[in-house]
């Protein structure tokens, strides 16, 4: 009698013990997409935090950047397009800390600081961890705080890859940049300063100052003028805003000109018409050129545009101002508040 009590005692204390010392998986606050629909359908929820696999990097996220893009993940369109899977995780921009690195990972180690653009498919921007790989991520900018670097990623190598990728933009040309004062825009401008060329851009009355701040040579008012009575023989368009604006577009560059938009298609009919090259773009997540423009933003060579700061919380009312295409610069999600320090 008295071996067996021993014997249950040893097996509570062993059962006790073995619960106690049991690690539990660790968790983190998400915004969720689980059905398709508007803003409403983003619910900020607990759920578990990811692991990295031997070639991702885990990051504590401090920041997320909001795009217009972001809206993918709650469209049953878009989503099948980019191959984005429900339950999803919106968010394509982030900056924050490496918390761990799988067995592959060379560039990074925990504790450095970065900022990334997370390939669409994938997403995972709006959590308090989010997994990212080389290709896609670059040390963040020294003189930028978290914030601030959240708001680049997805916009800045938009503008990038359409300007210098697509266009090849070079000292000398002239460029005319539609929606001069949004995210894409505030970027191209900088950029294309940055290589030497003239630059026009379109925005609203209240935004034409600030397209002289970034830099444009000729600032254009789209509710008082039209900007083909201005823009003539240009080397280079970047669309970003499509339709009417694109269509009235083709007539403005100069024989083998070139014509980028990233909101459509340009009309081959039209682009035979006058004369001229053109492309749509698919931005890609390039670790070299968001290297090389940290560099410009060190540099005072291009300066940061946020408009409004969130909490992850307010994801849902964030999405909904994305979604009108009059956001001046960037709104950023600001996930965490330690680490906030500019240098």
């Amino acid at each position: 009698m008295k071996a067996n009590l021993c014997l249950l005692a040893v097996m509570a204390f062993g059962f006790g013990f073995g619960v106690v010392g049991q690690t539990a998986k660790p968790t983190m606050k998400a915004v969720v997409v689980h059905e398709y629909g508007g803003p409403e359908v983003l619910k900020l929820e607990e759920m578990p935090r990811p692991e990295p696999k031997e070639d991702e990097i885990l990051v504590k996220v401090v920041a997320a950047g909001v795009n217009p893009v972001d809206s993918a993940a709650r469209s049953a369109r878009f989503a099948q397009f980019l191959g984005i899977k429900l339950p999803a995780i919106p968010g394509y921009d982030i900056a924050g800390v490496v918390e761990k690195t799988g067995a592959k990972i060379t560039k990074f180690k925990a504790g450095d600081e970065i900022y990334a653009y997370v390939e669409l498919s994938k997403g995972g921007g709006y959590a308090e961890y989010a997994l990212v790989t080389e290709k896609e991520a670059a040390p963040k900018p020294k003189s930028l705080t978290f914030v601030e670097a959240a708001a680049v990623p997805v916009v800045a190598e938009t503008a990038w890859q359409a300007l210098v990728d697509k266009a090849k933009l070079s000292a000398g040309q002239t460029v005319l940049i539609h929606g001069g004062s949004g995210g894409v825009g505030t970027f191209a401008i900088q950029i294309a300063k940055a290589r030497g060329a003239r630059v026009i851009a379109t925005a609203s009355t209240p935004n034409q100052d600030l397209l002289k701040q970034l830099g444009a040579d000729v600032a254009v008012d789209y509710t008082k003028q039209k900007f083909e009575d201005v823009a003539k023989d240009v080397d280079v368009v970047l669309d970003s805003v499509g339709k009417d604006t694109l269509a009235r577009s083709y007539g403005v560059v100069k024989k083998g000109g070139f014509l980028v938009t990233i909101v459509g298609e340009p009309d081959k009919a039209e682009l035979e018409k006058h004369g001229i090259r053109g492309s749509s773009l698919s931005v890609e997540p390039n670790s070299d050129e968001l290297a090389q423009i940290g560099k410009l933003i060190d540099e005072k060579k291009i300066k940061v545009i946020v408009s409004q700061v969130m909490p992850l919380a307010d994801a849902a009312k964030a999405q909904a101002q994305a979604d009108t295409h009059h956001t001046r610069g960037k709104m950023v999600l600001k996930v965490a508040e330690q680490l906030e320090i500019k240098r």
